[in-house]
Formats: C-alpha cells, structure tokens, sequence
C-alpha cells in the first residue's frame, strides 16, 4: 500500500486511490450503477431524472447538494422521495421513456421522482444522458464528469417540462400505484417553432399508473403509453411490459 501511496500523490480522493491500487494489484471491480458517490455540486435532478436501469442503493454527500424536490428542504426531500420507496423499491427512479406521437411529444419518466415533457420527437439515446443541472466537484480540464451529459439550452423544443412527484398511493385493491406529479413552473418560453408540434404549456399534472404486483428485474426496460388526458391540464402515462421486438422510438 505504501508502494500504491507514492504512486499516486496527485490524487486527492481515498475513492480514486483505492481503486488504483487496486487495478494494479489486479482486481477486476464491478460497477454498482445504482451507487452514488454523488461528487457534484448543486441541482442533481437532471441526475436523479436520467437514472438507469438498476435499483438506487446509495446517494452520498447530500450536504454539498441542494434539496432534491422543490419546496422541501434536504432532509424532507430525502423523506418524500422513500415514501416511492416504500411502496415500489424495485423502480424507484428509474428512467421510461415514451412518445406521444400525436402530440409529438417525449416523455421521461423518472419513477417517483420526476417527469419531463419535451415539445419534440428526441431519440431515445439522447434522452438517456442527464441534464447537466448540477456543477463539477472542482473546476478543471474536461471531461469533468464519468459519464455523458447534455447542456441546458434555451431552445423550446429540447428544454422539458418538469414535474416532481407530488403523492402516491395505491388503487383497485393495491393492484396499482397511483404517482402524480405536479409542475415545478413554467418554461418561460415559446412553444417548438416545429410544423405539427403542439405546447404542453397548459399540462399542470402527471399521472402515471404502474403494476403494484409486478416488480420491476433489475436491467430490465419498462415501456409506457401515454393515455388520453383526464383532463384539459392532466397527461395520464401507463407503464408496462415491453412486448417482444417492441421498438421505443
């Protein structure tokens, strides 16, 4: 260990250190996408919202990170985002992605934490990287983060709506859970200037219905339907199984 200590005297971080020493000892480590280190500054949502598939184990340095739901501070954020927990551990977090094609709407969902709406057709491949919300650790050449991310923007048609989990409880005798998410506030810009494209300007709630029976295999894909809304300012989404050969795009 001593030997691995001199080696490495520019690392600032016993994480970085201990696992330098030991690749060069050898040892293949196995990466824990659900584990967070969390060595970022500021709003983590676009994080949270852009989970992958595998279960949230840890979150860690929450005092360097601002409240994880709007309104709440720290410690009651944490507390709402385990009432999800409490009911569906299996999918808390977890990133779904769906269309609305006649709306031309994509649609995220990021299971009893967040929904957001965007006013155009975004692929898939994109959506999977986390908005950069949140600041480096510490300022530096680039890459600053391990792993990809996509820049905030003013452009109408890739800047969503964003909704947070408001409650949750479960219908028709505990066979389904009920999440509703309510607007966190209004984009301040135009709709997509796109020909066919429609404003989800007036959408104030979300209401997504998952399978309270079914619990949700860790790096399984989860599709959802958009259903007709409730309401004028209401969008409900069904999440389910995907079929087999089902394209999400």
């Amino acid at each position: 260990m001593n030997d691995c200590l001199e080696r490495y005297p520019f690392m600032h971080t016993s994480d970085h250190l201990t696992s330098s020493c030991l690749f060069d000892l050898g040892v293949a480590l196995t990466l824990e996408r659900g584990i967070h280190q969390i060595d970022i500054l500021g709003d983590i949502s676009g994080m949270i919202s852009a989970h992958p598939q595998a279960p949230i184990v840890t979150l860690h340095h929450f005092d360097n990170i601002d409240p994880i739901f709007p309104n709440r501070n720290r410690t009651e954020g944490v507390k709402h985002l385990m009432k999800a927990a409490e009911i569906d551990q299996s999918r808390l977090a977890q990133q779904t992605i769906c269309y609305d094609k006649p709306m031309n709407w994509s649609v995220s969902v990021s299971w009893g934490y967040s929904v957001h709406i965007y006013e155009s057709i975004i692929p898939r491949s994109i959506l999977k990287k986390p908005l950069e919300t949140f600041k480096p650790w510490k300022n530096g050449p680039p890459p600053l983060y391990m792993f990809n991310t996509r820049l905030l923007t003013n452009d109408p048609c890739h800047t969503p709506h964003v909704f947070f989990m408001e409650y949750i409880r479960k219908l028709k005798g505990n066979s389904v859970v009920l999440t509703t998410y309510r607007r966190k506030a209004r984009r301040r810009l135009q709709p997509c200037f796109v020909p066919g494209n429609y404003s989800a300007d007036n959408i104030l709630r979300v209401r997504v219905f998952s399978n309270a029976t079914l619990r949700k295999e860790a790096g399984k894909i989860d599709c959802c339907n958009v259903l007709h809304m409730a309401a004028m300012n209401v969008m409900n989404i069904k999440l389910r199984n995907c079929r087999k050969g089902e394209v999400i795009a």
